[in-house]
């Protein structure tokens, strides 16, 4: 059950104060992982979910895919000082609750699916959280935090460096879903950027790695958009040997949709 977790780390025992290290963020956020992930197994919604967008038990498993329950409260299960002083700043620290003007708090993900975001050092830095019904935002991820910097990180980086380097190349999507839609058909060397545009940070990153980032967007006018932002920012990158290719898809599809629908190969 969920309550098994907080015996592995009652953080209200350890005394935390509010400038919490980043140590203790990683392990709170470590933590957290594991009970959403435990919390996806018990969901039937949630599995219908991700059997609707065809994902297999084995890729969410190699992602790390949890479910945030619907309530306000439910990390209480495996922070048993949920409320003390020390477990609010934690847990704030770490982007896990909001707090309102009259002092409550509560988790700031709620009947979310939960995909964790790596460092490049492959620790859970943050979240991003797909509602299951049609709540908005659609998708919400962690705020800024002293681990998790938007402008910054790139989904699946960590998992995806030697796919990269083996292929010379990194394809860059808009999404979550489009990542792992890909991975499960085979195609590894994928990152997402995190809700924002294509920073020339995160394309400085990804060349450090490959000579060639291919940009695949949802072919509409923000797909468009988006491609002409990442040009913008990957133009001053370019020296000889360098590529930056666009690669549009039919309009109306995404990656995602697109794998699924025409394989492997097509795409």
């Amino acid at each position: 059950s969920s309550a098994n977790f907080a015996a592995s780390k009652n953080v209200g025992d350890h005394g935390y104060q509010a400038d919490v290290s980043k140590q203790e963020l990683v392990s709170t956020l470590d933590t957290v992982t594991q009970y959403y992930r435990q919390q996806l197994k018990t969901s039937e919604k949630a599995i219908e979910y991700l059997k609707q967008r065809g994902l297999s038990g084995k890729t969410a498993a190699h992602f790390g895919i949890g479910y945030a329950p619907s309530g306000w409260n439910n990390l209480e299960a495996i922070f048993s000082s949920y409320e003390s002083d020390d477990t609010r700043g934690l847990l704030l620290k770490a982007g896990l609750i909001v707090t309102s003007e009259d002092g409550k708090q509560y988790d700031r993900f709620r009947n979310r699916i939960m995909f964790p975001i790596l460092g490049l050092k492959g620790q859970i830095i943050g979240f991003g959280g797909r509602t299951v019904n049609h709540g908005e935002p659609k998708y919400l991820n962690s705020p800024e935090t002293p681990l998790f910097e938007k402008g910054r990180e790139i989904y699946n980086f960590f998992s995806a460096r030697r796919a990269i380097r083996e292929a010379n190349s990194v394809v860059v999507v808009e999404g979550y879903m489009d990542v792992i839609a890909l991975w499960q058909h085979g195609i590894e060397n994928v990152v997402a950027t995190l809700g924002t545009a294509t920073t020339a940070f995160h394309l400085q990153k990804l060349l450090r790695q490959t000579d060639h980032i291919v940009f695949c967007f949802d072919g509409d006018k923000a797909g468009r958009k988006a491609a002409w932002r990442a040009l913008e920012n990957g133009l001053p990158l370019i020296s000889d040997g360098k590529y930056l290719s666009f690669l549009f898809l039919p309009e109306g599809d995404d990656p995602d949709s697109y794998v699924r629908q025409c394989g492997k190969t097509a795409f």
